[in-house]
């Protein structure tokens, strides 16, 4: 258990991985007559559970054949990222940090397990992590809050002495439900949007001065 607490989403927060999705979803888009654009990428997929996203794009896809889909294109962005996926600037040093002043880390996703599991792999930060909070393994993903109320129990932390770190609508209402101060990484939204959906501040990555300042003031 512990007294303090960082929770972090996992495509877009740790890692910038929302080109390689939008990648796997335009090669595997084509096989279904299906245009994932910019524009349709960052407002049906970016942040949301597969569950959803194959709801609004694979409509004529019989229902019954989403999670075989879904399993397709995840399969086909874990091939993607093999040597290719970075650590947003300055996370490292947040990481360490934490572990330096004995801080809980949990990943709070609605990412397949999989998926996860392979780009902290190819990250190299695995070992920092208490616990992965998987959204879609839970009765209510995001951006209900019950994955960051998880996070905070398995870590035995109370939401005021908790940052949660997020870059998409789904997630950043889900911690600001939960009453976490929130952090939006502004990789997919601008600082704007992130401020309206609930964050408390918007930086650009984990280097930024207000981050630390939070940091400082939230949890010592």
């Amino acid at each position: 258990m512990f007294s303090r607490a960082l929770l972090f989403d996992m495509d877009g927060t740790l890692t910038d991985s929302d080109p390689f999705h939008h990648e796997a979803f335009v090669e595997f888009g084509k096989a279904y007559g299906v245009d994932i654009d910019e524009p349709t990428f960052l407002k049906y997929v970016s942040g949301q559970a597969n569950s959803l996203i194959f709801k609004n794009l694979f409509s004529h896809v019989a229902v019954e054949e989403h999670p075989r889909l879904a399993d397709e294109k995840e399969a086909l962005f874990r091939r993607l990222i093999v040597g290719r996926l970075k650590p947003i600037e300055g996370l490292i040093d947040v990481l360490n940090w934490a572990v330096e002043h004995k801080v809980g880390l949990a990943v709070v996703s609605n990412a397949p397990r999989p998926n996860v599991s392979d780009m902290l792999a190819q990250l190299g930060v695995a070992e920092y992590f208490h616990t992965i909070v998987i959204g879609t393994e839970l009765e209510r993903g995001k951006p209900d809050p019950l994955p960051y109320l998880t996070g905070l129990e398995r870590l035995g932390v109370s939401a005021d002495r908790a940052i949660a770190f997020e870059d998409a609508p789904p997630g950043i209402r889900a911690a600001h439900a939960a009453k976490i101060f929130t952090v939006g990484l502004t990789t997919t939204l601008g600082e704007a949007s992130a401020k309206a959906n609930g964050a408390d501040i918007a930086v650009p990555d984990y280097r930024a001065p207000a981050l630390w300042e939070a940091i400082g003031r939230v949890i010592g």
